[in-house]
């Protein structure tokens, strides 16, 4: 894939998910080294933060013009101070592709040797070692930023081949070279929202995989009770003006067209109506978990639409301080760096996937509880009552799981602490709303493996297997797959992994 200007989500996908290569557009490297020329003659006898004063509230202190490419080597190395996990590898690819992005927009001031290296570590899958705490996301993803840096300029480590690796080796082995600082490389590398951001895109995409199954498992739980289908209808949702609604509404239609279970309120309540009768002896209308699924994915998936949008914004945004302007010839000093846009949506996108697991837990609790579904035995136990236990003790995992992700749903957008001398008095922590929010993705998947399993074994139990949607049929082959129909009881845990991982690559 060639990159020149604008990237897309499905872009990042592309490269990230699918290993696509990336090329340099040549206009893309003229436009780096015009900034890089402008600054260079510009910088010239005057003041200009990050290139001869210090940082932060250091800024007042001028630097020494033999001290001026030091200074950036030693803010790289003071702040490669993170601790705490690793980050998943294919977050830093995203980080790193979201960097070389913002900084090929010529806003920056940057050597073209950044731009060079970050595409050879992309498209050689050499992944720089970056922790998950650090970062206050004010000036940016500072600390996380300078151990992508640290890396740039030789040092640090990497992981390779599935290995970690110090990066002196893997340059050597790859025949790569380091960077050398020109002028701000280093305040250009770590001023910025790249690693809030790649987390978030990867995010982005897990979520999505998230609604579409929910929407699946949801589809399959009404055929399974063999729900009317008027809280599906065009008619019903065309009544609500919301877009996601109407979309969900829309899908699971879609998904149940070829349902033989899906039944029409005409065909049933409607036919008619004995005077006598004081108690139905059909459900009048499902509980909510089943019949308010539009209504409770639509909001999801509105949000997720929403926070693509901002992501997108933002990798295709200057997030640097000061920002180059060739065309100006001037040098602006401000705070595009702050991270608050990513840092909200990453507290909206965790606090609506949060709402689907405890949608898919809800789901789960009425599949095994046979006093309200009053069609399946406790527990979906296809084995003997009192002596086997069914889905029993994998409900305490889900339930547990869904209260991990209400408690961690609190919001980090508006947990400033201020910090560095009080200069950055107001912070986005949006690193860390990023990688709680994947803790909350992660959960929900555990949550949906539990309900899809459970969702089979109704089907078995019921018979039902020619008579659900091709949707649900194939949901039910593949995962049939990974595990057999059981009566006896089974040691769970590689099941529902298995499970997770055939969800995750859905």
């Amino acid at each position: 894939m060639k990159i020149n200007n604008f990237l897309e989500l499905k872009d990042f996908q592309k490269i990230i998910i699918e290993n696509e290569k990336i090329e340099l557009d040549e206009s893309l490297l003229s436009r780096v080294d015009k900034s890089f020329q402008f600054l260079k003659e510009f910088s010239k006898n005057k003041v200009i933060y990050g290139v001869n004063t210090g940082f932060g509230p250091m800024a007042q202190f001028k630097i020494s013009d033999e001290d001026t490419h030091q200074l950036q080597y030693n803010l790289i190395r003071s702040h490669s101070s993170g601790i705490g996990n690793p980050l998943p590898a294919e977050e830093v690819k995203a980080c790193m592709l979201a960097r070389l992005n913002t900084l090929s927009l010529g806003n920056s001031g940057v050597h073209q040797s950044v731009i060079y290296l970050l595409q050879e570590l992309i498209n050689r899958d050499i992944t720089p070692l970056i922790f998950e705490h650090g970062g206050v996301g004010a000036s940016g993803d500072l600390v996380q930023l300078a151990h992508l840096a640290l890396v740039l300029i030789g040092e640090g480590e990497v992981f390779y081949n599935g290995e970690r690796k110090s990066t002196k080796e893997v340059f050597e082995t790859e025949g790569l070279e380091p960077i050398k600082v020109e002028i701000r490389e280093g305040l250009a590398l770590m001023n910025g929202t790249s690693v809030m951001s790649g987390i978030g895109i990867v995010n982005a995409y897990k979520a999505n995989q998230l609604t579409d199954i929910s929407l699946r498992l949801s589809c399959a739980i009404n055929e399974i009770v063999q729900a009317y289908d008027d809280h599906l209808s065009e008619a019903l949702n065309g009544t609500k003006k919301h877009y996601g609604q109407q979309k969900v509404a829309e899908r699971m239609r879609a998904h149940l067209a070829d349902s033989k279970l899906i039944r029409k309120r005409e065909e049933h309540l409607y036919t008619h109506f004995e005077e006598q009768e004081k108690v139905f002896k059909e459900k009048v209308q499902e509980y909510y978990s089943l019949r308010c699924v539009p209504q409770i994915l639509g909001p999801v998936l509105d949000t997720l639409e929403y926070t693509e949008k901002v992501l997108e914004n933002e990798i295709n945004s200057a997030n640097d301080n000061p920002i180059i302007n060739v065309e100006d010839q001037h040098v602006y000093h401000g705070g595009n760096f702050h991270g608050d846009y990513i840092s909200l949506e990453m507290d909206k996108l965790k606090i609506v996937v949060t709402k689907l697991t405890m949608l898919a837990e809800r789901q789960l609790n009425y599949l095994l509880n046979a006093k309200i579904n009053e069609i399946l035995p406790p527990f979906v136990n296809l084995g003997k009552l009192g002596f086997n236990f069914g889905m029993q003790g994998v409900q305490f995992t889900a339930t547990s799981t869904t209260a991990e992700s209400q408690m961690l749903s609190n919001s980090m957008y508006v947990h400033s602490i201020p910090n560095n001398n009080d200069n950055q008095d107001i912070v986005s922590m949006g690193t860390n709303a990023a990688v709680i929010c994947r803790k909350v993705i992660e959960n929900a998947f555990e949550v949906l493996a539990i309900e899809a399993i459970t969702i089979i074994q109704a089907v078995e139990y019921l018979g039902f297997q020619d008579k659900v949607s091709s949707s649900t049929k194939e949901l039910y082959d593949d995962i049939r797959k990974i595990i057999p129909a059981f009566s006896d009881d089974m040691v769970m845990y590689p099941y529902l992994e298995e499970v997770k991982k055939y969800l995750k690559g859905m």
